[in-house]
């Protein structure tokens, strides 16, 4: 991938034509991408796009973008790269054995290949203990007869051959659908690599590989993968076969380019960060931590918060916010939902707990006594809420912070 037209951007940054490299073909595959997704990925401007808050690499037609996270503009020179592998490595996104923090310092690779050297690492783990092999159902012409005749099919091919028999028999052999979805995703790890130093390992690869026919994966096919004792060992590499499968984009190229998106929503994968921390520095406090409880709320609605923390008879509510409040106030839809959420866990506090620097912020009461009647049936909570920041770095470094979850404990004042 070294070969590739690179260009390095951040979320929520506009990329025009003529920048970089950025050629209008480009903008017409992206646009074809988003549009495949529903518009989730980019926003469309004039001779450009920009970017939301997905974050990762997208390869297309020699030119390779990453987007990498940056909610808190006071901090424009953190290393974004390394730190974005080690979040999705703590979220559980990297769970490869070869997810070690030696590819996790590779300040040279970007997320393709990252996730591309992994995968190949599994599968020459995969080629050294030997290919899993399974029954199957085999239907051909052979010179013995084995298994079941055939007896329509046999008349119409050996009419002339009469010492050829047309059968339905067993077979042992690799042939099956784990291993024809590695090889799918192989061959695109194949295509996407020419000219790097990744394609020689995956051309030995390839002649590693069982001789299989290769066919077309559906995701129904993708879905349907089980595995069992005996083929446990494949977990990882289907795990990462199935990402690489699914983010590449052959129904939108129209056989012109060649495109490879992986992105990664940073709304979701900094509530999942939190979570995990809030789980990992939790434990044995008397503290439980849940992420997305959900009650009714209207008909089929229902309300979710991100996280509901509980101790000593008190809920806690947190929401995530992977963005810069507006004026460094929250918004008033965000109040109103936190103040919701408030009243159906009968909560004592809300957090909206936001990226960046700490800023002292006391919570404030909502005033709700001119508006509700206090009756025996209710118990009278005092909700309260106020907005949190925690850096996801360490002071004075480009390191993940590993207390941020006693960090965010802090903020919401428990005692």
């Amino acid at each position: 991938m070294r070969s590739l037209k690179e260009i390095s951007v951040f979320e929520h940054q506009r990329l025009l034509i003529g920048e970089n490299g950025f050629k209008y073909s480009h903008l017409e595959a992206l646009l074809r991408l988003n549009e495949f997704h529903n518009g989730k990925y980019f926003e469309p401007i004039a001779k450009g796009l920009k970017f939301k808050q997905y974050v990762g690499v997208i390869q297309v037609d020699g030119l390779s973008i990453e987007i990498h996270p940056k909610a808190d503009k006071n901090d424009p020179d953190r290393k974004w790269k390394g730190v974005l592998l080690k979040m999705l490595q703590s979220c559980g996104k990297l769970k490869a054995q070869s997810a070690g923090p030696a590819h996790v310092n590779k300040q040279h690779l970007n997320l393709l290949e990252v996730y591309f050297e992994m995968f190949l690492g599994e599968l020459e783990d995969l080629i050294r203990k030997g290919f899993v092999k399974k029954y199957r159902k085999r239907t051909a012409n052979q010179k013995a007869l084995r298994g079941k005749l055939e007896f329509a099919g046999h008349l119409q091919r050996n009419l002339i051959h009469k010492e050829r028999f047309y059968t339905t028999h067993e077979v042992y052999d690799p042939e099956h659908l784990l291993h024809q979805i590695l090889l799918k995703a192989l061959d695109i790890v194949d295509q996407f690599s020419m000219g790097s130093r990744l394609s020689d390992v995956c051309k030995r690869i390839l002649f590693s590989f069982p001789e299989i026919e290769r066919r077309s994966i559906s995701v129904s096919k993708l879905e349907s993968i089980t595995l069992n004792r005996k083929t446990r060992a494949y977990e990882n590499a289907l795990q990462l076969a199935i990402l690489i499968i699914k983010n590449h984009s052959p129904d939108i190229s129209h056989g012109q380019e060649r495109m490879l998106s992986l992105l990664f929503d940073m709304n979701q994968l900094w509530e999942e960060y939190i979570l995990k921390s809030l789980h990992r520095d939790t434990r044995g406090t008397g503290i439980k931590v849940n992420g997305q409880e959900s009650k009714p709320f209207w008909r089929y609605n229902y309300l979710k918060p991100d996280i509901v923390i509980r101790k000593g008879g008190k809920t806690f509510i947190i929401d995530t916010k992977w963005k810069q409040p507006h004026n460094g106030t929250p918004s008033v839809s965000d109040l109103r939902q936190m103040y919701a959420y408030c009243r159906f866990w009968n909560a004592d506090k809300a957090l909206l707990l936001y990226p960046g620097k700490h800023v002292e912020k006391s919570f404030n009461p909502y005033r709700t006594d001119d508006f509700f009647e206090v009756t025996e049936s209710i118990t009278r909570v005092n909700h309260q809420c106020k907005m949190g920041f925690v850096s996801v770095f360490k002071t004075e470094s480009d390191e993940l912070d590993p207390e941020i979850g006693k960090r965010v404990l802090e903020l919401l004042e428990i005692d």
